[in-house]
């Protein structure tokens, strides 16, 4: 798989991810909110795949 197609993956299941998490714990949740969890949800996958080569297990 190219860095493209987890890229999109990523932002698939960060999406999704988002919207189940945001449904359950706050159900009045605007698509703004979805969106800023979705975001951090990505960028908190690259982050810890950066810790994760960083510490050379990756």
């Amino acid at each position: 798989m190219n860095r493209f197609y987890i890229f999109l993956l990523r932002i698939f299941l960060g999406a999704f991810f988002a919207v189940v998490l945001m449904r359950f714990f706050y159900p009045a949740a605007g698509a703004l909110y979805v969106a800023g969890l979705g975001a951090f949800l990505v960028g908190l996958a690259y982050l810890l795949e950066a810790g994760r080569n960083r510490s050379g297990k990756g």
